[in-house]
């Protein structure tokens, strides 16, 4: 099976299970979607989803060597998906005259929570930067499964950031949107996961 038919069959199946039946027609359904009205959260939303795509995109900047036809492919992947996305987040930012960057990381998932929080929460799953340094001076095997392993748990904190999105935000093209993302990176996972398993296992 070619990895854009695995990226593609599960869509139907992951975004109802996200959303639920109702809401998986109307993002079946996306033509008519005009701009969003963005509410403090949905702001939050795009600032710290674009600054992590962003790293991700990032991370696929620092695959060296020979690169296994399989990994360089989910890895453009990747990188074309997420800068796309990327702009879509910065154009509603645009549009609703908010700075692209957040005052606060993390404070749209925290406003609904009791109990104090602290300013600046991490973004779940983002490499540190002495990881991104480990990936950047690596090279060959060494290279290649770590940025499996660390693109792994990049997305599963992206789905993390984007099911939250998908279920709590009001307007319909960020729910859109957020779901997709959650598709996507579940989807990726698993590929990464399959890779990563067969990169380990070579000798």
């Amino acid at each position: 099976m070619t990895l854009r038919r695995f990226l593609g069959r599960a869509f139907a199946l992951v975004l109802s299970a996200v959303l639920g039946a109702g809401v998986y027609a109307s993002v079946m359904d996306r033509g008519d979607s005009g701009p969003p009205l963005l509410s403090d959260s949905d702001i939050g939303f795009a600032q710290d989803m674009a600054a992590h795509h962003q790293q991700a995109v990032t991370m696929t900047d620092m695959l060296t060597g020979d690169i296994p036809p399989d990994v360089n492919a989910l890895a453009e992947q990747i990188r074309f998906t997420q800068l796309a996305e990327i702009g879509q987040m910065t154009g509603w930012l645009q549009l609703a005259g908010a700075p692209i960057g957040a005052a606060e990381p993390m404070a749209w998932m925290m406003s609904g929570h009791t109990g104090h929080q602290e300013h600046g929460t991490a973004m779940p799953g983002m490499a540190t930067p002495a990881e991104l340094t480990r990936l950047q001076r690596s090279t060959g095997r060494v290279n290649h499964i770590l940025f499996l392993e660390l693109m792994i748990r990049h997305h599963q904190g992206g789905i993390t950031m984007a099911g939250h999105a998908a279920r709590t935000s009001t307007d319909d093209t960020v729910r859109t949107a957020a779901a997709v993302m959650v598709v996507e990176q579940t989807e990726e996972i698993q590929v990464m996961t399959v890779l990563l398993d067969g990169l380990r296992a070579d000798p």
